[in-house]
């Protein structure tokens, strides 16, 4: 009985890899299967200066940033963020210097009064497997009731940017019946306490499996935003100020559904993808062509 079990799963196993060999990505190109590590990627910023990616995991994972490289395919060692908890990890966004910033702000049943993201200065040249983080706080200046109606559930947060000494959080939307708004908070990236400030509202579709919104990322260079669900990627360009959504924006279909939860700007006209594991499927890093 034992021997028919195991060879089933064997069997699975290798029809699972055969599958991701041949799996079509559509408007992804797949990279790499990430190691079991990362299954549960939440997010990803790639650094320049060093030609890797850090990487995090979400909720109930360890307080650490992955260092991965994409030429070897492999982690190369991870930093212990000491005075942290990941109570929810969702995003990593990063600075023109190579800051980096953890959010910390998963809110998936929109009750969550410790909402924080973790700020950590030059982190190519932290050399040993531990550093601590400067702490910014934040609440929602419209959220009086935890949690709210249920049309009203749209405090949870997968995605941000850090522009011009402030963060920007665009929440991914529970409410139900779905409405597909995001809604655009804004945060000063200074230690201490802050008020999440309401600025804008963005409606993505109705379709609360495909448009609900999973991460960002900004391109210095060009001042491109790029949005993610699980279907879709938004790019937002020629905004004025912090009015993202009063520029153009292109929306892509990326051909496939996945549980998409990180996204990053390689280059100008490259986005690095990934997905979290989910069974035999997920678990991946891809990359998007786009056009500048």
């Amino acid at each position: 009985m034992f021997t028919s079990k195991l060879s089933i799963l064997v069997r699975l196993f290798l029809i699972s890899l055969l599958c991701n060999s041949c799996q079509d990505y559509r408007k992804l190109t797949h990279i790499d299967k990430l190691p079991q590590t990362l299954k549960e990627i939440s997010g990803i910023e790639y650094s320049s200066n060093s030609d890797v990616i850090w990487m995090i995991n979400d909720s109930g994972n360890k307080n650490w940033i992955y260092v991965y490289n994409p030429n070897t395919k492999s982690i190369q060692r991870h930093i212990e963020i000491t005075n942290s908890k990941n109570r929810d990890w969702e995003d990593l966004a990063r600075g023109p210097n190579d800051q980096l910033y953890i959010g910390d702000f998963g809110n998936n049943l929109n009750t969550r009064k410790n909402l924080v993201i973790y700020s950590i200065n030059n982190i190519s040249d932290i050399s040993t497997d531990k550093t601590s983080a400067i702490e910014t706080s934040f609440y929602f200046e419209d959220q009086v009731k935890f949690p709210p109606k249920k049309k009203n559930l749209n405090y949870d947060v997968e995605a941000f940017i850090y522009l011009n000494t402030n963060f920007y959080l665009f929440t991914k939307n529970k409410s139900k019946p779905f409405n597909g708004i995001s809604k655009v908070y804004k945060i000063p990236a200074k230690e201490g306490l802050h008020k999440a400030v309401l600025i804008g509202r963005y409606k993505t579709c109705n379709n609360a499996s495909e448009c609900a919104i999973t991460s960002a990322a900004i391109n210095y260079n060009t001042g491109t935003i790029a949005l993610l669900s699980s279907t879709h990627v938004w790019l937002l360009r020629a905004y004025k100020n912090e009015d993202f959504f009063n520029g153009t924006i292109k929306k892509i279909k990326l051909g496939f559904s996945s549980q998409k939860e990180s996204i990053c700007f390689k280059n100008d006209s490259v986005l690095y993808i990934t997905d979290e594991r989910n069974k035999f499927k997920g678990g991946n890093l891809y990359q998007l062509e786009i056009e500048q």
